[in-house]
């Protein structure tokens, strides 16, 4: 089933790929609040099959993980027809240019340094990312 852009919202699904608990909870509580369904994943490799699964309309991913690593996730992302349009978001600590080159590279719509932002402005910014991006075709 190819990936196709929901128009309202409320409905959007964001899958959230990371292994600190606290953080997947603080962002899981925040957006379904606000009327999102949210997916999470711990490692890697449960995250692809979650993001296979249900194709989320965006994936929120951590570069540090264990199992797969983020960087195997988006290329593995990238390849598959049909996850290849999700936007990635990546969250993560790692504030090297070669990192951020590397997740640009390999396809993250978006790179966002955890300790540079507050809850509130990367809720803002992944809202952002989710209302504005049309996939291509």
């Amino acid at each position: 089933m190819p990936y196709t852009k929901h128009m309202d919202t409320k409905n959007k699904r964001i899958l959230f790929i990371e292994d600190e608990e606290a953080l997947r909870g603080a962002f899981g509580e925040t957006f379904q609040r606000d009327g999102y369904t949210v997916f999470e994943a711990s490692d890697g490799e449960d995250g692809m099959l979650i993001a296979k699964k249900e194709l989320p309309d965006l994936i929120l991913l951590d570069l540090i993980l264990p199992k797969k690593s983020g960087f195997e996730v988006l290329k593995e992302l990238r390849k598959n027809p049909d996850t290849k349009h999700i936007p990635v978001v990546v969250l993560t600590n790692l504030e090297g240019s070669e990192d951020v080159e590397r997740a640009l590279a390999y396809g993250a719509t978006t790179y966002l340094v955890k300790a540079n932002y507050s809850l509130d402005d990367l809720v803002a910014k992944i809202k952002s990312v989710l209302e504005h991006h049309s996939p291509a075709l």
